[in-house]
């Protein structure tokens, strides 16, 4: 694939709802390009984009995936345009979050039948967090119900305003058939096969798009100052002029060029790629923010910016990691400076490993374009680099840095993992390092208490996919499971007990008696034993087995068989023998004396309690709050934050929250978060403790 200067390299991500259409969109502007012959998928069911099983399966993208092509735009220059397709799909949010930290441009896709949908306003959101220039694209304009004034409307009610409408559809539903150019006051009629010509402004949209094209000259030139006070003077701008001014004004965020089209008929599209070319930000403009001078990763350090400049000390930024059947894993990189080549050797910042980088390609779909450079600014990727995971930064030696990433997203969906076979369970474990060096989203947890491997993950389709992938990339079958909660017991009251041990058998025998005063602790506070005794009634050094079988009999459970805490455990007196008393005999003696202790005065069970702080719409807080009640949820508090959403912070037991990703998901419409962090344990009411005993 050809090369191009930095200046003029696109780096553009399609986002928005699922179904809205960008993968569609992604192909269409392939065909406009001559890359591909067609739109639609193949008779395996892929497209360009979508190759993977289980993206073929459930027809949507599950990973953001790399398309780049070149276009000669409407300005007579040639760019390379590098788009980004999406996932729309709320559980595959980390692909977005991927993709939008080497864009330069986000086009959010809004389809004009259904509108702006909950995905729309999640991705937008994102976007404008990064400090992303944005540009809307209404598509499937060709559709019944298509609407475009309506989604517009929507627009604006949903994020304020900044959007300039540049097009009006030229028809609507089945006999939409082109573009009414609101800056040149020109129509673009389109034929069959997606080529247009331009003229007359049909007299059917003529005087609205006159009312628009004031009221978009105005938008566009009360953000330039020297435009301002010409149009002021009565100099009436052209539509040259009024481009250069949008220009600055999206890449500086100020507005929100909306185009209208079909990816299906084609129309539209190939001024989708001009706008692109022309209004959207090369990467020199749009400098990396990254940290360097860490002693380790996280301590201290300052933050700068570094220029997309092809001269400059070579940096790139590992955004992706795929496995590979054929080559291994590939890492999918931007250079955010200099000019990286073949065999070139970088250092990765975090760990100080060496690379090379033996191979270089351009990504389009699956299909790899050989390469043996790419300039700063351009995206690209690489075979084999060994100790390079997702998020990686690596740079010339001497001059670590590292890119300033997002937060972590939080895993709120669990699953625990059973291997089907022995040869299952000797590769699970490395498997599951490859699966998270392809998808950081997902996490490993092995959980002391039960002995489990837990996969978390944003959702039960994440997971689904990723133990898919599992089974078909890495050849490991498992079963699943529900994670078991970490139950714990405490006595009830205030007791004391008698521990002892006496067997004779011949030779030497057992003998030790260890007299105990067991009590509750403050929740929270943790178990203590006590060393109470006096006058040697047990000698000193038996006291250290006293404590190790009082503690060993707490791991191993009380009388509902869960681990015993919070518990003052004094020895206050006890016997022994100068023979036949040891170590042993004193550890099983305390242990009976803590069971015969926990069974005299009884125990309770605890259940972990999480703070969980959930955010969602003002109108949607009531019912938010009656679902947490019902879920034995206290509420802590609420606050109204600056965008108007309300937060909402409860304590509510972990039992009653492994599926509430996704019942918050159905009772607010996708349009609610939550994250969830454990805060202490708290006694579970007595009707439960027979059903959570059985269970365990």
């Amino acid at each position: 694939m050809d090369q191009a200067a930095t200046p003029r390299i696109r780096n553009v991500a399609l986002v928005g709802h699922s179904g809205a259409g960008k993968t569609t969109l992604v192909e269409a502007l392939l065909s406009r390009a001559g890359v591909i012959p067609r739109v639609g998928r193949v008779e395996d069911g892929s497209t360009v984009c979508d190759t993977e099983p289980e993206e073929i399966k459930r027809g949507i993208s599950l990973s953001p995936t790399i398309a780049p092509f070149t276009w000669k735009a409407s300005d007579g220059e040639t760019y390379k345009v590098n788009v980004i397709d999406t996932p729309g799909y709320a559980d595959f949010a980390g692909g977005v979050d991927a993709a939008l930290s080497v864009a330069d441009l986000v086009v959010a896709v809004v389809s004009a039948v259904d509108g702006v949908e909950v995905g729309t306003e999640t991705v937008w959101e994102q976007a404008a967090a990064a400090g992303i220039p944005r540009m809307v694209f209404v598509t499937k304009e060709d559709k019944p119900r298509a609407d475009f004034h309506r989604v517009l409307d929507q627009l604006r009610a949903t994020f304020g305003p900044g959007f300039v409408p540049l097009e009006l559809p030229i028809g609507e539903e089945e006999a939409f058939h082109g573009v009414a150019d609101v800056l040149s006051d020109q129509g673009f009629e389109y034929a069959a096969d997606g080529t247009h010509h331009a003229g007359a402004m049909p007299d059917d949209v003529a005087e609205e798009e006159r009312r628009l094209h004031d009221e978009v000259a105005e938008e566009i030139v009360s953000g330039d100052d020297e435009q301002l006070e010409r149009y002021l003077g009565g100099e009436v701008p052209g539509a040259a002029d009024l481009e250069r001014a949008l220009v600055h004004e999206v890449r500086d965020c100020q507005e929100f060029p909306v185009l209208v089209g079909s990816a299906l008929t084609g129309v539209g599209v190939d001024r989708l790629a001009d706008y692109i070319c022309e209004l959207g930000p090369s990467p020199a403009d749009r400098p990396a923010r990254v940290i360097v001078g860490e002693q380790e990763p996280g301590v201290g350090g300052s933050e700068i910016s570094v220029a997309s400049d092809p001269a400059g000390d070579t940096l790139l930024h590992v955004f992706r990691t795929v496995a590979d059947p054929f080559v291994g894993q590939v890492s999918v990189f931007k250079v955010l400076a200099g000019t990286v080549g073949n065999e070139d050797h970088l250092t990765n910042a975090a760990t100080g490993a060496n690379e090379r980088l033996h191979g270089l390609f351009f990504l389009r779909g699956k299909e790899h374009l050989p390469t043996d450079r790419v300039v700063a600014g351009d995206i690209a990727a690489v075979a084999k680099l060994t100790a390079t995971p997702t998020g990686s930064t690596l740079s010339k030696r001497g001059t670590p840095a590292r890119v300033v990433a997002p937060p972590a997203r939080p895993t709120p969906y669990a699953l625990a993992l059973k291997p089907l076979t022995q040869a299952d369970d000797d590769k699970l474990s490395s498997a599951l390092q490859r699966l998270v060096g392809e998808d950081p989203t997902l996490m490993i947890d092995r959980t002391a208490h039960a002995g489990q491997t837990v996969l978390r993950g944003t959702g039960d389709t994440h997971l689904a996919v990723a133990l898919e992938r599992l089974a078909r990339k890495f050849g490991v079958n498992v079963t699943t499971e529900p994670v078991r909660i970490a139950y714990r017991e405490t006595i009830a009251g205030t007791v004391e007990a008698e521990g002892k041990l006496k067997k004779q058998s011949g030779g030497h025998g057992q003998f030790a008696v260890a007299q105990l005063r067991v009590s509750p602790t403050a929740r929270g506070e943790g178990s203590v034993f006590v060393d109470s005794i006096v006058g040697g009634s047990i000698p000193r050094n038996y006291i250290p087995a006293v404590e190790r079988g009082v503690m060993e009999a707490m791991a191993a459970g009380g009388v509902h068989g869960f681990p015993v805490v919070d518990v003052r455990v004094e020895c206050y007196e006890g016997k022994y023998h100068s023979v036949d008393s040891s170590d042993m005999a004193f550890r099983t003696a305390a242990s009976h004396g803590l069971r015969e202790a926990l069974t005299k005065a009884g125990s309770v069970v605890l259940e972990p309690v999480s703070l969980v702080t959930v955010t969602v719409p003002a109108a949607l807080q009531g019912d938010v709050m009656g679902d947490l009640s019902a879920r034995r949820g206290r509420i802590a508090g609420t606050d109204t934050l600056p965008d108007g959403r309300q937060q909402i912070q409860a304590m509510v037991p972990e039992a009653e929250i492994g599926r509430y990703v996704l019942d918050l998901r159905s009772l607010t419409g996708g349009r609610g978060t939550f994250t969830a962090v454990h805060d202490h344990y708290d006694v579970v009411p007595p009707h439960l403790v027979e059903k959570i005993s059985a269970a365990s």
